[in-house]
């Protein structure tokens, strides 16, 4: 692998990080996209962010996560402190998700998300992608790749919080997903029959 390489040319889904970083940017445009949203508007866009910050992390946490601990120079540490924010994150998400877009709360939350995912994502960015980057394989990268898009499909698809490792998310994010899948089939057929 070249070391002249940089991020920014990994944007091809096919490499996790390219698949990661262009999730990063999703994130950061559905953010402002229920910012300037309002009624129901902003309750499904609300509802497809939380999808994405649940999905996104559960893979992070089920693929990327382990493999940094096991081959990055210092990655139980770089780990650790990404399993804490992606906590204190899920925490909040839950508490914004329960209260609603209504609650008087939901924009000053929305705003303290906004800066924690974003500091979150940055440093995912450097110092775990980055040296993903550096000291794996293209064929490494691209497996990781499957690995993430095969977690997101059967992924909960609402946060919860104290489930940020990879047994946690394996032994209880399958019966955690189905639940969640059905708990949105049956919110989005009310929905339909409220209209």
């Amino acid at each position: 692998m070249a070391d002249s390489k940089t991020m920014p040319e990994l944007l091809d889904e096919s490499d996790v990080v390219g698949l990661l970083l262009r999730q990063h940017a999703m994130i950061r445009d559905l953010f402002g996209e229920v910012e300037m949203a309002t009624g129901g508007a902003r309750a499904e866009a609300f509802e497809r962010l939380v999808r994405l910050l649940a999905v996104h992390e559960t893979a992070e946490e089920e693929i990327v996560h382990p493999y940094v601990r096991r081959k990055i120079e210092g990655g139980e540490a770089i780990v650790d402190d990404r399993l804490r924010e992606e906590n204190e994150a899920k925490q909040l998400l839950t508490l914004m998700e329960e209260r609603g877009t209504e609650h008087e709360s939901f924009l000053s939350n929305l705003e303290n998300l906004r800066l924690a995912v974003t500091e979150h994502a940055r440093a995912e960015e450097r110092y775990e992608f980055a040296q993903l980057v550096r000291e794996t394989s293209e064929a490494e990268r691209r497996a990781m790749a499957l690995g993430v898009k095969a977690a997101e499909a059967i992924a909960p698809t609402h946060p919860h919080p104290g489930v940020e490792t990879a047994t946690e998310n394996i032994v209880l994010g399958t019966p955690t997903a189905i639940m969640d899948r059905a708990r949105d089939v049956i919110r989005q057929a009310m929905g339909k029959k409220k209209k």
